[in-house]
């Protein structure tokens, strides 16, 4: 099993999508698998799965949802600034590490 990396994106943030399909659309990262270095954004890189018919789903059928993309496709929205950023850490007065927006140098989230 792959160690799991450390990623610039955490579960919650909103994202710019850099390439692909959905090049352009903005999204909310609704699951992060730093094992795989994957993320799933709302809306972003829908796919269609063909189920058969079990307890959960008795109809079966066609089902559209969110796929995992890789998290070097996706650019951190800064909340304060509303532009897609690169972080930077930023050391708080407590000595804890914070994530911090290039452009604004807002502190976007604090580091457990």
């Amino acid at each position: 099993m792959s160690e799991a990396v450390k990623m610039h994106v955490k579960k919650g943030d909103t994202v710019l999508v850099l390439s692909g399909k959905d090049k352009g659309k903005k999204g909310k990262i609704i699951e992060a698998l730093p094992k795989k270095s994957k993320i799933v954004v709302e809306g972003v890189n829908k796919v269609k799965r063909h189920t058969k018919p079990s307890q959960k789903m008795p109809q079966g059928g066609i089902i559209v949802k969110e796929a995992a993309m890789h998290s070097a496709k996706v650019m951190l929205v800064c909340p304060a600034c509303d532009k897609p950023t690169r972080i930077k850490k930023t050391t708080l007065a407590n000595g804890n590490m914070a994530r911090s927006c290039k452009h604004c140098s807002e502190i976007i989230d604090k580091d457990k």
